[in-house]
């Protein structure tokens, strides 16, 4: 069965780094799109950025633009979300999702509906 399992997350102060990592199982990597999303308490899930199955194509929430990167080794089934110049925003648990059936275009990948593999989720939290 497929599996996404995300690392990296913890406190860091405003300001700061973290690299995100998530590495997928029971799946061909390459045939999939990946997102990275966060939820912060009492809030919706909403997206921070995607990836074509190439890598060659990313898409980013304007929150993320600028401070975030995502990218992939389809070598090594992992997707990884670089984000640099953190705010107390950014505090939230992040996801990892994978979707076999979205447009190598990134059309419609920036919505949490459309994804059909979700990991549990890392903690990032960003003090002041």
């Amino acid at each position: 069965q497929v599996q996404l399992v995300e690392s990296g997350g913890g406190l860091v102060q405003a300001g700061g780094s973290l690299r995100l990592s998530c590495a997928a199982s029971g799946l061909t990597f390459s045939s999939f799109v990946m997102g990275w999303f966060r939820q912060a308490p009492g809030k919706e899930r909403e997206v921070v950025a995607a990836i074509s199955r190439s890598g060659g194509t990313t898409s980013y929430a304007e929150s993320a633009k600028g401070r975030f990167t995502i990218s992939r080794d389809n070598t090594k089934n992992t997707v990884h979300l670089q984000m640099n110049s953190l705010k107390p925003e950014d505090t939230a648990v992040y996801y990892c999702a994978a979707e076999r059936l979205l447009s190598e275009s990134l059309y419609n990948a920036l919505f949490a509906s459309r994804y059909d593999y979700w990991g549990r989720g890392t903690q990032v939290t960003v003090s002041s």
